[in-house]
């Protein structure tokens, strides 16, 4: 089930992709923050391109409208 509206998947994917181009282009896949910056980039870009954020079902967060049941 997902737990992210439009918006934050958008952001999430570009967020991604601006963090593994930063750390592949500017910082180096070799350092310390080049590695953390891609790890969290293919994290936010994974979340929001299936729309289900772990943390979200954690915290019990929505980011997406609530679709009424089927009576």
């Amino acid at each position: 089930m997902t737990n992210e509206g439009k918006a934050d998947r958008i952001i999430r994917v570009a967020l991604g992709i601006v963090l593994i181009a930063l750390a592949w282009l500017v910082l180096g896949l070799g350092t310390l923050l080049g590695i953390i910056a891609g790890i969290v980039g293919l994290v936010l870009l994974a979340t929001g391109a299936v729309g289900v954020c772990p943390a979200y079902c954690v915290l019990n967060v929505r980011t997406c409208p609530v679709k009424p049941k089927a009576s």
